[in-house]
């Protein structure tokens, strides 16, 4: 939500989810002071926390968990839409986890994109491709 204070809980497992309820989360991506504030005391120990550094300045950081600044706001801004951070983040996430493959993500950007928004496919696949290869660049 741009210009508000949101968040949302993602749960992958390839076993039964039996709560969608998640009160110590193993991975948090941030896009702002208030969310960091909130949610970064809950991320468990040894978690992953991404957050967008061209919105969050100066984060009160944690040395329990790994940490990647991600300039996601001004990464989108270069490909000309800042409303693409947080796809940024997610291409970053992908590129540091793993967790799924980054074909699956275009793949479902192409087919769940409502046809009134089909014209963003293109620039939601070049962010997800600049959050990915933001962290790439980092590893070399």
């Amino acid at each position: 939500m741009r210009g508000g204070t949101a968040n949302c809980t993602v749960i992958i497992s390839d076993e039964l989810i039996g709560s969608p309820v998640v009160t110590n989360p193993d991975f948090l991506i941030v896009m702002s002071d208030a969310s960091l504030i909130k949610f970064l005391p809950k991320l468990k120990q040894n978690g992953l926390f991404l957050f967008d550094s061209s919105l969050v300045h100066e984060p009160a950081l944690r040395t329990d968990v790994t940490t990647v600044k991600v300039p996601a706001t001004e990464i989108a801004r270069e490909i000309g839409n800042t409303k693409a951070a947080n796809m940024v983040l997610l291409g970053a996430f992908i590129a540091k986890t793993d967790i799924v493959s980054a074909s699956s993500i275009y793949e479902a950007v192409e087919s769940l994109m409502p046809e009134t928004k089909k014209n963003g496919i293109a620039d939601n696949k070049a962010a997800l491709t600049e959050g990915i290869k933001y962290i790439e660049d980092k590893k070399g």
